[in-house]
């Protein structure tokens, strides 16, 4: 599993990493960030594999992939 968190507040709504997410649980948020966008959020972060495939699209750098090691 992995844990994907955004910094909204940069975000400029481009939807890039909801097109890349290959389980498709990052939408467009209902609200808007400081800038007036509708920043993305991941709405079933358990489905998460951890891929960052959004966070390597993102062009402004506001998304951050940390993938829990499993235990032995």
């Amino acid at each position: 599993m992995a844990t994907v968190s955004f910094r909204e507040e940069r975000c400029k709504g481009c939807e890039l990493c909801i097109t890349v997410c290959p389980e498709k649980i990052i939408v467009r948020a209902e609200h808007f960030n400081a800038m007036g966008f509708h920043p993305a959020t991941v709405v079933e972060m358990d489905k998460c594999k951890g891929c960052a495939m959004c966070a390597r699209m993102c062009p402004d750098v506001v998304i951050e992939v940390v993938k829990e090691e499993k235990q032995a």
